[in-house]
């Protein structure tokens, strides 16, 4: 399953929202730290606005909030507000899709779909906050150095100092 760029930057805002629903932010910071457009952005978040995803606060402190329940909002939800997944004829018709060669492979890339489409509406908001917290703590785990570690990592592999 590919999902269109749209797609992407509304899972990307959702999951930024929803991390800290009682803070305002605005099209431009989520912009800014993934690299695109605020004015493309701000499209797409309009278009959650509309599904009640987010809601958008005017003036002074104003931005974007998330709205959804976290717990019962999968990204299936949020890629279906911007995916048509209904696949036509005319979207899979390939040369060689009759021969026996294009049927097992069109049979195996329909699975494929269908998998993807059942793990995306397994994962809620909420999982998938999680996940990002555990990666995070792992993160600054590994970067973190222990204090008591670098005395020993220093000697490792060290010859013995004379008279020691």
């Amino acid at each position: 399953m590919k999902l269109q760029k749209n797609t992407s930057l509304a899972l990307y805002s959702v999951l930024e929202f929803a991390a800290d629903p009682n803070r305002h932010i605005s099209a431009a910071e989520i912009a800014d730290k993934y690299g695109v457009s605020s004015h493309h952005l701000a499209k797409v978040l309009s278009e959650l606005a509309r599904a009640g995803v987010v809601e958008s606060v005017r003036g002074v402190g104003g931005g974007y909030r998330f709205a959804g329940n976290a717990r019962r909002l999968t990204l299936m939800d949020i890629i279906r507000t911007f995916e048509d997944l209904s696949p036509t004829a005319a979207d899979r018709r390939e040369s060689g899709e009759l021969t026996p060669v294009g049927i097992a492979l069109g049979a195996v890339l329909s699975e494929i779909d269908e998998i993807a489409k059942a793990t995306f509406s397994s994962l809620t908001v909420a999982t998938m906050l999680r996940l990002i917290e555990r990666q995070q703590r792992a993160e600054s785990r590994t970067r973190t150095p222990n204090p008591r570690d670098s005395g020993r990592e220093s000697r490792r592999g060290a010859k013995p100092r004379p008279g020691a």
